[in-house]
């Protein structure tokens, strides 16, 4: 079985940010005694858009991560990949947070996490083409 470190760095690493997301409801919710949706409450309705848009691009780009290292990219590739993606994410949460219309943090959260998945995409495709075909 082949052990893919630098992707197993990065998915404990975002695991831990997901878990720190879906406390945040939890205590969000507990706070305003909102059992389920979202209720009246901006704070909550903000944080289950976080955690959502988390779970809607995070498991790709850590799949993308794996199908690199699988295909031999070189461990500074995938660490700038996975660097650029956690901190893009924590960015995206912060934006969010601080601020419903446009950020800094938001922006760059947005345009990292899409920039890796382009990458990926681009490098895998790439791979394809010139190993496979």
């Amino acid at each position: 079985m082949t052990f893919l470190p630098v992707t197993s760095l990065f998915a404990a690493l975002l695991t831990l940010l997901l878990l720190a997301l879906s406390i945040r409801i939890i205590v969000i919710r507990n706070r305003e005694r909102i059992g389920l949706g979202v209720g009246a409450s901006k704070p909550l309705e903000v944080a289950v858009r976080i955690h959502g848009n988390f779970i809607e691009f995070v498991p790709m780009a850590v799949l993308l991560l794996a199908l690199m290292e699988l295909a031999g990219a070189g461990a500074m590739m995938l660490y700038v990949c996975g660097g650029v993606l956690f901190t893009a994410r924590i960015s995206h949460a912060v934006g969010l947070t601080k601020s419903i219309g446009t950020s800094v943090y938001r922006a760059y959260g947005v345009l990292g996490t899409f920039g890796v998945m382009l990458f990926q995409a681009a490098y895998l495709l790439g791979y394809f083409y010139g190993n496979v075909l």
